[in-house]
Order: structure tokens, then C-alpha cells, then sequence
């Protein structure tokens, strides 16, 4: 063997004996330590991905999981307080159960109470035809209908129904992953808990006009009256935007709020049948409940009156 053959040998080798271990110095210098916690804490998980948790994906929430000092405030809602149990035994953590959740569709505009305006000839797309204009009924705030929140749930759990437009969710199916609500351009879905027997009471209407044009858009808009307000006994409702909303964490479902509500715009779901099965005996009982609303707010008034008076007497 001649001497350049093996001198390119030696060279050769030592180039590669050098550069071996440079990059063994580098990977010993920069190393990132893993927890193997991580891993536990992602195969424990629902592998969902659903970025219902508020991170990317499972890897990502299983990081934070392993990593925050504030575990009590994550939470998976695809595998719920069972998972959470499993991460918390995996960490050493102490869990904190939360109540279910499902998403709600807040708009009953049908055909027949929200009469289309114009015809939609565009992209089916929610978020390209809310982009461009208010919609094809005179109702700007009303679901588009054109079925983007299906398309975002992974879980087969929200479904168009061809004879009210509007989508419709199935509770059991429902993980609360959120996606449908990011997806709708309206914000006409939200998150609310799962009550004892999947019973919901919630106002379904999101039409922020006043009383008179939000009425003459759709029959079944909520207008702002404040009788839903006045006759509930648990501070659950608030008027905001000539739009009433209720606090389903404060609502005890007693539906009191129902029964005065003029234009049906408050649903209660998943309720026994009323005992008052005549449609005239429950309509007397709308009307005595409005007249005390009514009594109370004359009282109210004459009250301030005769406050102001003496205030003003010297």
C-alpha cells in the first residue's frame, strides 16, 4: 500500500474522530432535558388534538400540564375530570372537578320567523359570507346556515337540520372542544354547563336591535323587555343591548323566566311537561304574571315620586 493511500486514511479518520467529537461536546452543551412525565401525562390523554384545551394539541397541553405551577386551572374537556384525575396521579397533583359543558346554539331563526331577504350566491362558506355582508334575512346577527361549525367538529356532534336551516348539537356526542364556537363568524355558539338530566334553560337570540326591528326581523327575537328580568328570583339574567342573557351558573332552572317571555325567545330544554297543559289557562297565567311585573314597576315609580318630593320640600 503506498504512502498517500495511507496517509488519506489517517487524515479521513482523523477528521471523523474530530468531528464526532465536537458534535458530542455541542449535544452535551445544549441538551434539552425532557421530563418523562410528559409522555406519561400525553398517553394518558385522549390523543384528540382538538385545541379544545387551549393548546395546539396533546403534546403541547401535556408540556403545560407537566410544567405550570397552576395545574388546578387546565383542564381537557374532550377526556373531562376523569382524565384530569389520571394526569393529576400521573403528577402527583390534586385535581379540581369541573362541570361538563356543551355547546348551545343561541339563534331560532327559522324560515318561518326569519323571512330571507336575498339570496346568497357565494362561496358556503360562514366566514367568507359573513365577511361580505350581514346575511340573507333582515336579521344581521342570525346563523348563516351554511354549516362551517359541522364541518370544524371532529367528533360528529353538530349537524344542519334541513327544515330549520340551523344547526343542531347532540349533547352526547359534544365533547365542549370549542371548535364549533371558533368557527362560527356570528358567535351564535357557546359553551354552557351540562345541568342534571341535560336540562338548559338560555335565550336564543343573539340580536343586539332594539325591540320594534329586532321583532319585525324575526318573530322569535328577544326585544329587550325586561320581564324575563324582573320576575327572576336569582339575579340570573342581565339586559345588555336590548338583549337579555342568562348566567347558566347562577340559573337554578325554576323557568319562571319562560313563561313571560313574549316572543318564545327563551328555551327551556329537556323539561317534564308543564302540569298547565291548556294553551288558555297558560296563556291567563302569562298575563297575570305580567300584570304583577306591571303592578310592582307603578309601585316602584310612585315610590321614587314621593321620595323626590320629600327631598325636595325645604
Amino acid at each position: 500500500m503506498s504512502e498517500i493511500v495511507i496517509y488519506t486514511i489517517i487524515t479521513i479518520s482523523s477528521i471523523g474522530i474530530l468531528a464526532a467529537l465536537i458534535l458530542y461536546v455541542a449535544a452535551q452543551k445544549f441538551k434539552v432535558y425532557e421530563d418523562p412525565r410528559i409522555d406519561e401525562v400525553e398517553e394518558a390523554l385522549p390523543s384528540a388534538n382538538c385545541g379544545g384545551c387551549g393548546y395546539p394539541g396533546c403534546r403541547n397541553f401535556a408540556e403545560a400540564c407537566v410544567k405550570s405551577d397552576s395545574f388546578g386551572e387546565l383542564f381537557c374537556p374532550v377526556g373531562g375530570n376523569d382524565i384530569m384525575l389520571d394526569v393529576a396521579k400521573i403528577l402527583g397533583k390534586e385535581a379540581v372537578e369541573k362541570a361538563p359543558l356543551v355547546a348551545v346554539v343561541r339563534c331560532n331563526g327559522t324560515p318561518q320567523k326569519r323571512k330571507k331577504t336575498n339570496e346568497y350566491d357565494g362561496a358556503a362558506n360562514c366566514t367568507i359570507a359573513a365577511s361580505l355582508y350581514g346575511g340573507d334575512t333582515g336579521c344581521q346577527y342570525g346563523c348563516l346556515g351554511l354549516g362551517e361549525c359541522v364541518e370544524a367538529c371532529t367528533f360528529d356532534a353538530i349537524h344542519m337540520n334541513p327544515e330549520t336551516d340551523l344547526p343542531e348539537v347532540t349533547d352526547e356526542k359534544c365533547t365542549a372542544c370549542n371548535a364549533c364556537v371558533v368557527a362560527c363568524p356570528k358567535d351564535i355558539i357557546e359553551l354552557r354547563s351540562k345541568r342534571k338530566k341535560e336540562r338548559k334553560i338560555f335565550v336564543s337570540c343573539v340580536n343586539m336591535d332594539k325591540g320594534g326591528a329586532a321583532k319585525k326581523s324575526c318573530s322569535v327575537a328577544c326585544i329587550g323587555c325586561n320581564r324575563c328580568l324582573k320576575v327572576c328570583p336569582h339575579e340570573a339574567i342581565v339586559i345588555k343591548n336590548f338583549l337579555a342573557y342568562i348566567d347558566y351558573e347562577a340559573c337554578k332552572l325554576c323557568r319562571k323566566c319562560v313563561i313571560v317571555c313574549p316572543t318564545e325567545a327563551i328555551h327551556e330544554i329537556n323539561f317534564p311537561v308543564r302540569k298547565i297543559k291548556d294553551p288558555k289557562k297558560l296563556e291567563a297565567k302569562k298575563k297575570q304574571e305580567t300584570i304583577e311585573i306591571d303592578n310592582k314597576e307603578v309601585d316602584l315609580i310612585k315610590i321614587a315620586k314621593e321620595k323626590n318630593k320629600k327631598e325636595k320640600r325645604p
